[in-house]
Parts: C-alpha cells; structure tokens; sequence
C-alpha cells in the first residue's frame, strides 16, 4: 500500500525487517497526513508507540482527527492498547494523559474515549484522566475527555 497506509495490516515478521519497517512507519505518517484522502468509512489518525527509554515496545495509541457515525458511537477519538506483559505498571494511564495535548492541537475537545463495559482497568484509566461517563451503549462505555488543561 506504500505511502498511502490507511490502516494497513503489519506481522511481527514485517516489523523486524528494517526495509518494511521502514515502509511501516510512512504508512502511518500517510494515515496523519491530512492533505492525503482517506478511504470512504476511514478518518485520518495519529499514532503514537509508546517505548520504555527508547528500547521496550510497551504499547500504542491512535488518536483520530474526526469521527464517523460508527466511531460516534462505540469508537470514540482515542484508541490504545498495551503489551500484555507490560499491563497493570499505569502506561495506559500515562498514554492517554500524554495524548490529550496533541489531541487538542488537532483540535480535538473533548474527546470521545470509549472502553467495553466489563473492562474495570480501562474505565479507571479514563477516568484517571478526567473522563466524565456520557452513557454505556452496545456493552461500551462512552466517555468525555477535556484535552485542554487551562
């Protein structure tokens, strides 16, 4: 898919390959890049990895720039996942902390953050970051984020 990204699928293979590596990192910088057209049903994201003193992978967080009517509803501005052997060390709460300033500067407030109801870890990372509860639709917890701290 080259330069384009939107959302291409990578294997642990591809990543160690310092070529497709390469590509990997300009089809997410494709995926930012607003002058570049999204396909139908997709927004433009930023993704940010999150590494421990630039070595450790511990995980990574998209934000999307705008929010389709699916993404309205169950999947909200921001996104982020961490390494299972990295989780319950509080990265997801500082990602989603350090997240909110770009957010903002996307022009993004508030932001819509959203979690699976029965996930108690994730519903407490939000929360952490101010999240006020909207509602719960469809097993997902709908979340409000301020991502101006003035």
């Amino acid at each position: 898919m080259g330069a384009s990204g939107f959302r291409e699928r990578w294997t642990r293979e591809q990543a160690e390959d310092p070529g497709e590596f390469a590509r990997m990192v300009e089809a997410i910088r494709a995926d930012a890049d607003e002058s570049i057209p999204p396909p139908p049903d997709l927004v433009h994201q930023t993704t940010l990895w999150f590494v421990d003193d630039g070595v450790e992978w511990l995980g990574r967080l998209a934000i999307r720039h705008t929010l389709t009517p699916p993404l309205l509803e169950l999947g909200g501005h921001i996104g982020y996942c961490v390494r299972p052997s990295a989780r319950r060390r509080g990265h997801a709460t500082q990602m989603l902390h350090q997240s909110l300033p770009i957010a903002a500067r996307l022009g993004i407030d508030p932001a819509l953050v959203t979690c699976d109801a029965d996930n108690d870890a994730s519903r407490k990372v939000i929360l952490a970051a101010g999240g006020e509860q909207e509602d719960e639709r469809h097993g997902k917890l709908r979340f409000w984020v301020a991502t101006h701290t003035s």
